[in-house]
């Protein structure tokens, strides 16, 4: 199976800076691929030696940025319609809305990391698209499952109309074991299996590279067991959004991301 990057710097109705944070992290990745190409020695990496193909949509004119949805689910539909492994570099998670749409028409499941359930509808809240509300603009949503959200005002009504089932980081921090568990028993039972990390979903502790960074969030260490639970030879791609490099440090959180998507390759192809 090849693995198809797409980088979607989209950074308008949300968090802007998150789109240089797609870019910087597609630079990251081509600077892994090309160790991995120049290394002689043995190494695990060798696995996905030549597998890996980058994909960088550009939103540079008033043309393009009028069809970025359609452009991006093109993308979306091509790799999915390929059988590749589809690694989504996102700008905001509005990026991550013709991705969803594709999922849907492709009968696939999402697991999604985020610290905000994306459909806001408050009295303060803007009715227009954006990155808070866009699962209520999706011309068709596939069954989502949402993990770690720190959300203290929408109702279980409202949230059960957009989501299958949500595991709070509250719920988390209770019972992450037998959370788990039933998060691997529902992804064994999808045909096709996304992953889909907001950033922010990460304790800024962990993670301060985030426009909109909430207290009480997921350790590193609790994101890589639950994507662990997660993980099953189904998972058809990983979404990476929101992060922002201009508020890192040290490149703390450029770095765990790198690791992230390599671990996420190795365990691909080392299948």
């Amino acid at each position: 199976m090849k693995t198809t990057v797409v980088v979607c710097p989209w950074g308008a109705f949300g968090s802007g800076g998150a789109a240089h944070g797609a870019e910087a992290l597609a630079d990251a990745v081509r600077e892994l691929l090309d160790d991995v190409r120049q290394e002689r020695r043995p190494t695990r990496a060798r696995v996905f030696r030549g597998q890996v193909r980058i994909e960088e949509l550009t939103f540079d004119s008033p043309a393009a940025l009028a069809d970025w949805h359609k452009t991006a689910r093109s993308s979306v539909r091509a790799a999915l319609n390929r059988g590749d492994f589809l690694i989504w570099l996102g700008g905001n998670h509005l990026s991550a809305l013709p991705v969803y749409e594709e999922l849907a028409a492709a009968d696939a499941a999402v697991v999604q990391f985020d610290a905000h359930l994306d459909l806001y509808n408050l009295d303060d809240s803007k009715t227009e698209l954006n990155h808070g509300n866009f699962l209520r603009h999706a011309e068709r949503l596939p069954s989502i499952v949402n993990l770690g959200h720190r959300d203290l005002f929408l109702t279980p009504k409202s949230i059960h109309e957009f989501y299958e089932a949500v595991h709070s980081a509250a719920d988390l921090a209770r019972d992450q074991t037998v959370i788990r568990s039933a998060i691997a028993e529902w992804a064994r039972e999808a045909d096709r299996l996304f992953l889909d990390l907001d950033c922010d979903v990460l304790d800024p502790a962990s993670f301060p590279a985030t426009a909109h960074p909430m207290p009480f969030g997921l350790s590193a260490l609790d994101l890589l067991n639950l994507l662990n639970a997660a993980w099953t030879p189904r998972v058809c791609g990983v979404g990476i959004s929101e992060f922002d490099p201009g508020r890192d440090r040290d490149e703390r959180s450029l770095q765990l991301l790198v690791w992230l998507i390599e671990w996420i390759l190795l365990k691909r192809y080392e299948a």
